[in-house]
């Protein structure tokens, strides 16, 4: 994200800039350092909730800056891909932070933001294919057909959460585990993938940007798998995060949400 400010605006509009550029990477900086440790601590523990808890405020931070100040860059699809990262770290932490099989306004209220997100990633997406140069707002379009189909999914998801009038058991993990990875995938592509110029010129286009984003995804399987189909891990219904290790307590199955 560049701010560009025309020399001969007021000096507080420059500091303001300056001021909000600085908090978006710090807040995005943050944001993968503590989600990179929420993954490799032991699910549960009070280090694990602190990481948690921080990537938690730096993810919404960075993504919210990113979602009010991308339309008027203007980047169409980088907005929305803020709602959708917004979206995604708030309804992971909502799951286990409301009581298990129980839902409320939050969760209607996010189906609508998911859907409304979907609409308007594949429009603008569809509008860019549709142009010789396949670009939107300077921009490729391809990411809006990634980030459209993500938040349909998801929206999929949210109703099939509300028909069942909550989630439980490693359902309600398996959903904050999922969320939490896609959102910090996004942080680790955005960076990586998106800013490759903040990189020595000889790693712009090396495979080794790739790892941050395939170390994402590889751990956000083994943790589904750990969550789904073994009985390490049992959900208490209370408020909070109440993820732990039980030998020999199993969670049914009853797919992920």
């Amino acid at each position: 994200m560049i701010l560009s400010i025309s020399p001969e605006s007021p000096g507080w509009l420059h500091a303001a800039a300056a001021a909000i550029l600085v908090t978006h990477i710090g807040a995005g900086a943050v944001g993968l350092v503590s989600g990179a440790a929420a993954l490799a601590l032991r699910k549960g523990g009070r280090a694990h909730g602190a990481a948690g808890t921080v990537f938690f405020v730096s993810m919404l931070t960075m993504a919210g800056i990113g979602a009010c100040v991308a339309p008027f860059l203007p980047q169409r699809i980088s907005a929305v891909a803020g709602v959708i990262t917004f979206y995604l770290v708030a309804t992971a932490w909502a799951t286990v932070r409301r009581p298990a099989g129980s839902v409320g306004r939050f969760e209607i209220a996010a189906l609508m933001v998911a859907l409304a997100a979907a609409a308007a990633d594949l429009t603008f997406a569809v509008r860019g294919a549709s142009r010789p140069d396949g670009l939107i707002d300077n921009l490729p379009s391809q990411p809006g057909f990634v980030f459209g189909v993500l938040a349909l999914m998801a929206a999929g998801f949210d109703l099939k959460v509300l028909l069942r009038r909550g989630v439980s058991g490693a359902d309600r993990i398996a959903r904050h585990v999922w969320r939490m990875c896609a959102a910090l995938f996004i942080a680790a592509a955005s960076l990586f993938l998106g800013q490759p110029k903040v990189f020595p010129a000889s790693l712009r286009d090396s495979p080794l940007l790739l790892i941050p984003e395939i170390a994402v995804l590889g751990l956000m399987v083994f943790w589904l798998v750990r969550v789904r189909f073994t009985s390490v891990f049992k959900v208490l219904p209370s408020r909070g995060f109440t993820l732990e290790s039980r030998a020999g307590v199993q969670d049914q199955p009853r797919g992920t949400a």
